[in-house]
């Protein structure tokens, strides 16, 4: 059967995209970045699942006010580069896996989650920069990926426990998906930044670091934090953090099993006028 391995957290600052587009990354601004992405490269390139099941939001590039849906799931056999307003990034169009695709739907939606599917959409620097930050520049990406969208754009949005949960019927869905599959889910956004007003700029590194600790160590108690909490410590923006909890939600300790491992944690500001954040945890409970 079909099995999480890995969860992997990545913010998806569009800066960083563009850096590598332009190849920007060895200029003295993003070095240290990059540098800084290299091990999580290195790890991925020896666990390169066979599907990832991609969690972000949309920046008003595929949904707009007319319909924002609180949670999405793409069922396409393809997803092309959405153009921001300067052009589609020039990377690959991102490949899908229609038939887990169904099966998530199937069972995430008997186990009263709410789905909206979505059978053609494009998708924008949310799920591309990820993409970018753990695979570098291939001509296609090296798997399959499921992309997953969260409403936290347009309030009200998913409570972290509502996430965390996701995640829980993402993986049971997942272990009962025949094909042998290794499967990673990744949570992306933020970390801390406010794009307007007067906090614009705000980046809140001592509240980013807890909450990395906290989501490796006390995930259910990270998912009992409200928005509110989110707003005021970590911008406007840094509600997308609560997307990060549904790849947690994922792991084996939360469904029984042992903790996850800890490979890889990165930690840096700025890229842009935002913290950025990285996070690998393997899961225990899918070794042979």
């Amino acid at each position: 059967m079909a099995r999480v391995t890995a969860s992997v957290y990545s913010s998806h600052v569009p800066a960083i995209g563009v850096a590598m587009d332009l190849g920007k990354t060895d200029e003295p601004a993003y070095q240290p970045l990059f540098a800084g992405y290299e091990p999580a490269r290195e790890w991925m390139s020896d666990n390169t699942p066979d599907v990832v099941i991609l969690v972000f939001n949309d920046h008003a590039n595929a949904f707009g006010l007319q319909m924002v849906p609180t949670f999405a799931l793409g069922m396409s056999a393809e997803y092309e580069p959405a153009d921001e307003g300067w052009g589609p990034r020039p990377v690959p169009a991102v490949v899908g896996h229609p038939a887990l695709s169904a099966h998530l739907a199937h069972s995430v939606i008997q186990d009263d989650f709410d789905l909206t599917l979505v059978n053609e959409i494009p998708v924008d620097h949310g799920c591309t920069v990820p993409l970018s930050i753990m695979f570098g520049q291939p001509e296609a990406w090296p798997c399959a990926v499921i992309p997953l969208f969260v409403n936290v754009v347009q309030y009200p949005v998913p409570s972290g426990r509502r996430c965390l949960e996701l995640g829980r019927a993402i993986r049971r869905a997942v272990e009962t998906f025949d094909d042998d599959l290794d499967v990673q889910v990744w949570g992306t956004g933020g970390m801390s930044h406010q794009l307007q007003g007067p906090r614009a700029g705000l980046i809140n590194q001592p509240w980013d670091n807890a909450f990395i600790d906290r989501l490796v160590e006390d995930p259910e108690g990270q998912a009992a934090v409200n928005h509110v909490e989110y707003v005021r410590e970590a911008g406007s923006e840094g509600i997308e953090l609560v997307m990060w909890l549904v790849a947690r939600g994922a792991m084996g300790d939360l469904a029984g099993g042992v903790a996850p491992t800890e490979v890889h944690r990165l930690y840096h500001v700025p890229a842009s006028n935002t913290a950025v954040g990285q996070l690998i945890l393997e899961d225990a409970s899918a070794r042979p």
